[in-house]
C-alpha cells in the first residue's frame, strides 16, 4: 500500500470521526442549567429581600412609628441579620457556588423558623412560610435531577 493512499484512508477515517461527533446529542447538562437558572433567580430575590431589610434598617422606609429604632430588640436583632445574610447568599448563588446555596438555605429555614417559632418578630405570616417552602422543594428537586445527570 502506498504512502498517498495510506494518507488518504486516514484522511477519510478523520472527515468521518469528524462528522460522527457533529452529530447533535442530546444536552446532557440541561437539568444543571435549569438549577444554575433558578440559583440566578433566587439571587436576584435576595438581593431584594437584602435591600428592603437594609432601606428599614436606615429609614428609607416606613414612617416615624416603624423606624428602626422604635422596634423591638428581636425585631432589630433579626432585621440586620437578614440584611447581611441576604446579601452574602445573593453573591454566592449568583456564582453557582456550594457556599452560596449553603447560605441560601440557611436563609430560607431561619425565615420559616422566625415566622414560625417566634410570630411576634414579623408576624408569622403562613405565607412566608409557604413560599420559603416551595423554594426550597424547588431547588431540592433541580439540584437532584442535576446530580442525576452527573454520575459519580
Amino acid at each position: 500500500m502506498s504512502d498517498t493512499s495510506r494518507d488518504n484512508s486516514r484522511d477519510n477515517a478523520m472527515s468521518l470521526a469528524a462528522l460522527s461527533s457533529e452529530r447533535i446529542e442530546p444536552d446532557d447538562n440541561a437539568w444543571t442549567r435549569r438549577l444554575v437558572l433558578f440559583l440566578r433567580i433566587m439571587a436576584v430575590i435576595s438581593i431584594v429581600k437584602g435591600l428592603y431589610h437594609w432601606a428599614q434598617v436606615t429609614g428609607f422606609i416606613g414612617g416615624e412609628e416603624e423606624a428602626f429604632e422604635n422596634q423591638t430588640m428581636a425585631w432589630q436583632t433579626a432585621t440586620i441579620y437578614f440584611a447581611v445574610i441576604e446579601l452574602v447568599a445573593a453573591v454566592g448563588l449568583w456564582l453557582a457556588t456550594p457556599w452560596g446555596a449553603v447560605v441560601w438555605l440557611t436563609t430560607v429555614v431561619s425565615m420559616a423558623v422566625i415566622e414560625l417559632m417566634f410570630p411576634g418578630i414579623y408576624g408569622g405570616s403562613l405565607v412566608v412560610v409557604g413560599a420559603e417552602a416551595v423554594m426550597l422543594a424547588a431547588y431540592l428537586a433541580l439540584a437532584w435531577m442535576a446530580a442525576r445527570e452527573r454520575p459519580p
